[in-house]
């Protein structure tokens, strides 16, 4: 069994992050990619998020109907959400299995600054995520799988913008979108 892990503020969940997820686990052969809405990310302190209830419900709906997508709680509360605690607690959850972790070429560019980020790198296998072509470094034991065959300029500031203004962007699902409505979200 395989799986990888796919964390992020999914402010909102769009298209994007379903593309990504469903092309890793197409072409890795992964049994299902696992979504954590981040509850309290360190590199984003202070950051202004949508409260994780409705980030976590937001990414249910997007997923609906898609066996290889699941969503999960364990980054909710306000302790501070690192990856190397919510990968070992999955480890712990599921001996024996291969865990990977998807992530952008972005944020793995900063994995150097991560809280005990020598144990992140030496528990998981990497699928980075990056435009076609896109050069990074790679620390030193860090296994790294290249996702740079997909090229989806989306922006969740953006489409947070066009919320804003009322529009109705179709990077979002139309659950997404009336969940966004009925809970007067990004307004």
């Amino acid at each position: 069994m395989a799986f990888a892990i796919f964390g992020g503020t999914f402010d909102p969940i769009h298209s994007a992050h379903l593309a990504i997820a469903r092309h890793a686990a197409e072409k890795f052969g992964l049994d299902y990619v696992l979504l954590i809405p981040n509850g309290n990310p360190p590199h984003k302190p202070g950051a202004r998020r949508t409260p994780f209830e409705h980030r976590y419900r937001m990414a249910e709906l997007a997923t609906e109907g898609d066996a290889r997508l699941k969503v999960s709680r364990m980054e909710e509360g306000e302790a501070r959400s690192y990856s190397i605690l919510t990968i070992e607690k999955l480890k712990a959850d599921h001996p024996g299995e291969r865990i990977l972790f998807l992530i952008g070429a972005d944020a793995f560019s900063e994995i150097e600054t991560w809280h005990r980020w020598r144990d992140v790198v030496r528990a998981v296998e990497f699928i980075v995520v990056s435009r076609p072509g896109h050069r990074y470094d790679v620390p030193e034991d860090a296994r790294v799988h290249r996702l740079d065959d997909l090229d989806l300029p989306v922006s969740s500031s953006r489409i947070r913008e066009e919320l804003r203004r009322g529009g109705e962007p179709p990077e979002l699902s139309a659950g997404v979108v009336r969940y966004i409505r009925e809970n007067n979200l990004y307004r």
